[in-house]
This record gives C-alpha cells, structure tokens and sequence, in this order.
C-alpha cells in the first residue's frame, strides 16, 4: 500500500446525491441536508423528512448504511460525517456518500483523514485548472490523494482522535439535556403555573421548587389579555425586562484575535454556542457583546438561533444581543426570548420576502406574563447553574477541539 491513495482506491461506492429537491414533510426518513454537517459530526438539531417513495428514489443507487461518510460538495464544500448505526436516512442536495472498502480503509479513519488540512486543500484546489474551486465535483473526490497507514495504525490513529470527539460530544449532550431540564421548568412554573395550580388544590409543596417560593406563591389564577396568569402577577412586554445593547464598533477596531460569532456559528434550536471565529477577517462593522448576554439571529428567525453567550465578542449586525434590566430575570429572559412563542412571534412579524428580518421594536413588544422578582431570583438561581455547566463544557470543548485539530495532521 503506498504513502497516499487515491479516494476511489479506497471506497466500495462513491455516489452522488439525486440533483433535484426532496418532497419535504412533517414526518418519515430523515433527510441529510448540508447544515446537519459541520466538523466531522452529524448534528440533527434540526430535523428534515420526505416520505417513503421519495426515500426509494433517492435511495436507488445505494442506501444508506452505518459507516457511509457523507461529504458535502458546495455551501458549505468538503464538510463530513459518519452516519451512525440504526439511522435510516437519504441524501439531500449538494452531497455525496462514501462506502470506505473496509479491508483497505478504516472508516473512521478516512472521517478524520479528510478533515486534515493535506485533503481540504486538496478538496479546495483544482490542480487541472490551477485554481480554486467552490463545487467539489466527482472526478476531483475520486482523485484525492489520502494519507495511508497500515490499517492497525489507521485504526489506533481513529481510536485516539474518536476519544477527543467522544468527550466533545458527551458535553454536547449534556448541554442539550440541561436545556431541556431548564425549559421544562421555565414551562411549569411560567407557562402552565403548575405550582400555583397545585397550592390552589391544598397541596403544600412543589417538586423543585423551595418551601419559600411555594410558600409566596398565590394560590388563584385572575384573567388576564393572555388567559389566566397568577394573582399578583402582571402581563408585560419583553422590552420592560430585555434591553438591547447596541455597541457597534468599525472593523478597525476591532482585535483580530477577538471571538467573532456570526449567523453560521449558531446553531438551529441550541442554546449552546460552541461555535466561533475570530474577528481577523471582519470588514464591516459589528456588535460588541460580554458574556451572557442574549445572541438572537434576526435575519430569517425562524431558524431559531439563540442562546447566552459563552464569551466577550464581537457579532454579525444580524444578530440582536440583549441582556436583562435586572440580573434576577436572566434566565427567564433566556428561556422567554429561545421559547417556540417567540421565535414564532418575531417570524410573523418580519418584513422581507426572501430574506426576512424581525427588529428590535417588535421584539421588545412581545407580550408576557412576567413573575414576581422573588419568584424570577429563585428561577434563575436553579437555572443559571444550568447554564453555568453548558458555559463550562463549551471552553472544555474548544480546548479538546484544539488539541484534536493540533494531533490530526500529526498523526496523519
């Protein structure tokens, strides 16, 4: 086996995906789309589907198995991921599947080895037409030259780099369901106001929540424009509790090493912003943000991109940042502003066809039932642990991500 061998010397099948839009539905195969991989992983936050007869058409050629790499080829060009085990799923726009010949080739391996830096400039350049490319086109992936050890080496050169990934996923993870926990909470006590519906029934306490919070609690529901809300608490506009920051600097202010975090760093549905650049290439001007302060993508807000963030920088002017008017409401404001109501309030209310903005005035106007501030501390007491960990697994990330993209073309 030589030092380097072209692609198609190492996969059973390389297929292109069927040129042409899936029929999209509610419910049924999942369908790969390119913003459901990024950095060698597969990231179904945000879920698309097509039915079954769509399924065997775009199927026809090859299905898709566990271990199949699927790499994108434009937009963006060369990303990649394995498709894991049990996932019944198809081909999208704009990508293509890769059936390593394990006898030859670790699976695993060639993941890793075509997100080292000797195969994405490889993937990026033509050499027939001395130039740079923006669509990888077929014959141009067949002939890439890969790194290739003996297959013991390929393998312990995967298990080393699939321990980092594991760790950087396992944190992934855990933000996720910390999220989950904090939204249910947010839904019981200030959507549902479960609490207040259990004391009006004699009940005495409430699961997570202190004796002392109960205790304050009102046990009757009044009327109110949005339903019945809690006696003593008030229906209010989101802008009496957020305030937008609007720092705008020009680029020439701007540190080129300063974290710069825009729309295609934020992901769909996910509080936890792992993801960011640096402001070196910035040439416009930008906003300044601090940590935890609220990031909400204003261009096209129905992707639903919004979460706390996780460092001082600077952002595209297509994101909002915000922050509370008194610190016992941050986490309630994270909750309210990331909540299904919102992002759907903000998409009704944006102007433009194509490209569809909210703004500040209408977000400000959002209406909600807003909790006594004692109520609202012991929210943000439980919740900004929460939020404290996700912060925390964010930088373990980077710091596991750095030391992965350092060994990988070392290894390799």
């Amino acid at each position: 086996m030589p030092n380097d061998t072209a692609m198609h010397e190492l996969c059973e099948l390389i297929v292109d995906c069927p040129h042409s839009t899936p029929k999209w539905t509610d419910a049924g195969v999942l369908v790969l789309r390119s913003h459901n991989i990024r950095g060698g992983r597969l990231n179904l936050s945000d879920k698309s589907f097509t039915d079954e007869a769509t399924y065997r058409v775009r199927s026809r050629r090859a299905e898709l198995q566990s271990r199949d790499l699927v790499i994108t080829r434009e937009a963006p060009m060369g990303e990649v991921c394995m498709v894991p085990n049990g996932l019944r799923c198809c081909l999208g726009q704009r990508m293509v599947l890769l059936r390593p010949d394990e006898s030859k080739c670790d699976a695993a391996y060639l993941l890793y080895a075509i997100q080292a830096p000797l195969v994405q400039n490889q993937i990026s350049w033509s050499e027939g037409t001395g130039s740079t490319v923006s669509n990888l086109r077929i014959p141009h992936l067949e002939a890439l030259r890969v790194p290739t050890p003996s297959l013991d080496n390929q393998r312990a050169i995967s298990a080393v780099l699939g321990y980092l990934d594991d760790k950087i996923e396992q944190n992934r993870r855990t933000g996720r369901k910390l999220e989950e926990l904090a939204r249910a909470v947010f839904k019981a006590w200030f959507v549902d106001f479960e609490p207040v519906k259990a004391k009006a029934t004699g009940a005495t306490a409430f699961p997570g929540m202190p004796a002392e919070t109960f205790a304050a609690l009102p046990n009757t529901l009044k009327d109110s424009p949005l339903g019945p809300v809690p006696e003593g608490w008030e229906v209010g506009m989101m802008g009496t509790v957020g305030v937008q920051r609007r720092a705008q600097v020009a680029p020439e202010e701007i540190a080129g090493n300063t974290p710069y975090i825009g729309l295609e760093h934020m992901p769909r549905r996910d509080i936890t912003l792992s993801d960011s650049g640096t402001a070196a290439s910035v040439t416009s001007s930008k906003f300044r943000f601090r940590r935890s302060d609220i990031l909400f993508g204003k261009l096209r807000p129905y992707f639903h991109k919004v979460g706390p963030a996780p460092l001082d920088g600077v952002c595209s002017t297509d994101i909002v940042v915000l922050y509370p008017t008194r610190s016992e409401y941050a986490a309630w404001l994270l909750m309210l502003v990331s909540s299904d109501d919102f992002v759907a309030h903000t998409d009704r209310s944006s102007a433009g066809t194509k490209m569809p903005r909210t703004n500040w005035k209408d977000m400000a106007g959002f209406r909600a039932i807003v909790p006594p501030s004692a109520v609202a501390l012991t929210f943000q007491q439980q919740v900004s642990a929460m939020v404290d960990l996700i912060t925390g697994s964010i930088h373990e990330s980077r710091r596991l991500a750095i030391l992965r993209d350092y060994l990988l073309p070392r290894l390799l």
